[in-house]
């Protein structure tokens, strides 16, 4: 299995606990769509990271990846102190940074 490269940053970023390096990943005006919570801009992501991923010290195991076009996805089985369980995450590209970041059940 080739893993699509914005999967093994956003892996990378989230498992080392680096916001930093997580918002770099997104274009100015990208946004995260969290169960239907949508947060837009890199303020308004980083705020959501805080309390839902990065800040609760998430980590993911990768089950499956795939790309097609502007579009990957992984499924990831979410660890940390906050949500526990599999989640779906997909990602629209725009020039090579994400534009939308979609997470889903399995």
């Amino acid at each position: 299995m080739t893993t699509p490269s914005i999967v093994s940053a956003v892996i990378a970023a989230v498992n080392a606990g680096d916001t930093d390096a997580f918002l770099a990943l997104f274009e100015e005006t990208g946004s995260v769509d969290d169960w239907g919570d949508v947060y837009r801009g890199k303020t308004e992501i980083r705020a959501w990271s805080d309390r839902e991923l990065i800040g609760v010290k998430a980590r993911f195991i990768l089950r499956a990846s795939e790309q097609r076009g502007d579009e990957a996805s992984m499924q990831v089985d979410v660890g940390g102190n906050g949500f526990n369980g599999p989640s779906r995450f997909t990602f629209t590209m725009k020039d090579g940074r994400i534009a939308k970041m979609l997470i889903t059940g399995e």
